[in-house]
């Protein structure tokens, strides 16, 4: 009989741990999402023209960084009426973004209740852009290496760039 190794012996009580976690962008959003609102690739994005971007991130993680250009509407604060005084063309190309995708994915719905019809998802959301080697930018509109990574548990998800948790230790070059 072949001798197991303790590793071998408590591997198996471990695997379920992996499995529930989030280990990818692709399985989160398989778990997380319903696909409501089509996805649009980054390399699509990054080639779009005339795109409106909506970051439906906290206040805070916008402030640490976004896409250029990007518009906060927040999550929680999101205001349809807000949107609809700056937006009158509802068959614009509109993305919406957060970290992965999933809070985008609900603001997405409710832009197309609104009768938004050219309304797409960034698949990966931020994460996957800065994953992919693209830019973002602070508030100064400089380019950064800083991504507020949200949480340590969806934070395992991005994989490029600065991770930050609390926008508070961000090192700041004292305006030079």
């Amino acid at each position: 009989m072949k001798k197991m190794g303790i590793g071998m012996i408590l591997l198996p009580l471990f695997l379920p741990f992996k499995a529930i976690g989030q280990d990818s962008i692709d399985a989160t959003l398989h778990k997380w999402n319903k696909g409501s609102v089509p996805y649009i690739s980054v390399e699509q994005l990054a080639v779009a023209p005339g795109v409106l971007l909506l970051d439906t991130r906290k206040r805070e993680e916008f402030l640490v960084s976004h896409l250029q250009n990007a518009v906060w509407v927040g999550f929680k604060e999101f205001n349809i009426d807000s949107l609809l005084r700056k937006v009158t063309d509802r068959s614009a190309p509109v993305v919406v973004y957060c970290s992965v995708g999933v809070r985008s994915e609900i603001i997405g719905e409710k832009l197309q209740k609104e009768a938004f019809t050219n309304v797409s998802n960034l698949y990966g959301g931020i994460f996957e852009w800065k994953n992919l080697g693209n830019p973002v930018f602070d508030m100064a509109g400089k380019e950064t290496e800083n991504v507020h990574a949200f949480n340590k548990r969806w934070g395992i998800l991005l994989t490029a760039g600065e991770k930050i948790y609390d926008p508070e230790t961000i090192e700041h070059d004292g305006g030079n």
